[in-house]
């Protein structure tokens, strides 16, 4: 094949892409979270139907809003009244919901999360992990009954999951997470090794770390596949929201785990088109589990957080008995 026809299959390959993404009808979990709803807003403005999971009913009696501070009843809210978009009430947890939501669509963009529990309660193992509000349910069972949900459905062939980078359980940010979060990251790997042993096309999105939006744009995206590493930068919901939606235009995408970061400006690419293009499906043998290893991780960062607070209260009762020998000697 010449170099000429080449860019032509690839030219013919992209205008059929979009014109399936833009027949489909795609679910979306995590509705309401900062990247769920970035999504949601971006499928609804490419006319592509969307049904969202949500837990609660839609409440009339508040206004609809999708600034940073409003209630998730106020984004559901909003949510609902955008173009093509239905709400379908139900839970990730729980597999029923999870067909339901999936019944008539062609992909579910799978971007819910465990809300940030109190750190004492994860710190001290004090929620049992069958809560529906523990990591292991969000980030684990849940991917399992999507799957399960998928098998069922007759025209569902597509998971798009953001998770993290976890591949490393001894790293000082996958301790603390862990520790903090309910095993957060352990589950996640978990769920992604779920999502590769099964038959579904996936896709496994690494962000970096969400939140900030004073990020400059223009040259400054990455993206590699099978896994592979990138510097942990500061990435938008925007961002990564426009990459799990993109993935559904490359059919190259399936069966691939990819990470994405932002680079210095000049040193990356404006718009995820020309890095998509050149994804692999997963060539990496992965490994099986890494839970062990990250409760190791976790275990041994709780007894360091021990030790730490023991020699602290050690040292400040010492202070105080030098604090009060002294004032008596001034007596």
């Amino acid at each position: 094949m010449t170099p000429k026809s080449f860019c032509l299959f690839k030219s013919i390959l992209l205008v059929l892409s979009v014109s399936i993404v833009g027949s489909m009808r795609v679910a979306v979990t995590g509705t309401t979270g900062r990247l769920g709803r970035e999504a949601v807003q971006l499928l609804s403005s490419r006319g592509i139907p969307t049904q969202c999971l949500l837990r609660h009913q839609i409440d009339s009696s508040v206004s609809p809003s999708i600034s940073k501070d409003a209630t998730p009843a106020q984004v559901a809210s909003f949510l609902a009244s955008l173009p093509g978009v239905t709400m379908v009430e139900g839970d990730v947890t729980d597999v029923i919901s999870c067909k339901n939501l999936l019944k008539g669509c062609d992909a579910v963009l799978a971007l819910h999360g465990p809300a940030k529990p109190p750190p004492l309660q994860s710190l001290f193992r004090l929620l049992p992990e069958s809560d529906p509000k523990h990591s292991r349910s969000v980030n684990y069972i849940a991917v399992q009954n999507l799957i399960d949900a998928a098998k069922e459905s007759t025209t569902c062939k597509r998971i798009v999951r953001v998770t993290g980078k976890g591949e490393d359980p001894f790293g000082f940010f996958s301790i603390l997470i862990n520790m903090l979060g309910h095993m957060a990251k352990a589950w996640n790997y978990e769920g992604e090794q779920l999502l590769r042993d099964s038959d579904i096309d996936y896709t496994i999105v690494r962000p970096g770390v969400m939140g900030r939006d004073d990020i400059p744009k223009g040259k400054v995206l990455a993206l590699v596949d099978n896994g592979r590493d990138l510097p942990v930068s500061a990435v938008t919901y925007s961002q990564i929201a426009d990459l799990c939606v993109s993935c559904l235009d490359y059919p190259n995408t399936a069966r691939s785990t990819l990470t994405a970061m932002n680079v210095e400006e000049g040193a990356g690419e404006e718009t995820y088109a020309s890095l998509l293009e050149r994804v692999n499906a997963d060539t990496k043998v992965f490994p099986k589990t890494l839970l062990d290893e990250h409760k190791r991780g976790a275990r041994m960062g709780s007894a360091i957080f021990a030790s730490v607070v023991a020699v602290f209260f050690t040292a400040a009762i010492a202070a105080v008995k030098s604090v009060g020998i002294f004032l008596k000697a001034q007596l």
